[in-house]
């Protein structure tokens, strides 16, 4: 594991972030102002493209791969880990709209909102997931 200072991307063996990400996360556990807090990133099925991404503020659990990044923790459960191994989280803010990205290098398609996926041994069944792409 490879740990930079807040400036810069933090790079994990499993999941990387970019220094925007890293900062929004810090921002979003500094308003929770709960030190057992941790960013969980998981996949879900649903979406489009037959698998989404998801991320919320959790405490550990069993069966967690805990990745340190500097200050802060991610937490992956065993089945994410094997859709999502060797991501970018990226945090982007545009006119668009502001929010998390994953850069997932085991999805062989993606739908157009970023937040939906398929990989390569299939990843579950396409569902609407309403943004309209």
């Amino acid at each position: 594991m490879i740990e930079q200072n807040q400036d810069t991307a933090v790079e994990t063996t499993f999941i990387s972030m970019t220094a925007a990400a890293a900062g929004k996360v810090r921002d979003l556990l500094k308003q929770e102002n709960d030190p057992t807090l941790a960013l969980r990133i998981f996949v879900a099925g649903g979406g489009c493209s037959g698998l989404q991404y998801g991320m919320t503020l959790d405490e550990e659990q069993d069966g967690d791969t805990v990745i340190s990044q500097g200050d802060f923790k991610v937490l992956v459960d065993e089945m994410s880990l094997g859709y999502i191994s060797g991501s970018e989280v990226d945090y982007v803010d545009s006119l668009m709209g502001a929010g998390f990205t994953v850069n997932n290098p085991n999805a062989v398609s993606s739908c157009g909102c970023g937040h939906s996926f398929k990989t390569a041994d299939g990843g579950g069944d396409a569902r609407s997931c309403g943004c309209g792409h």
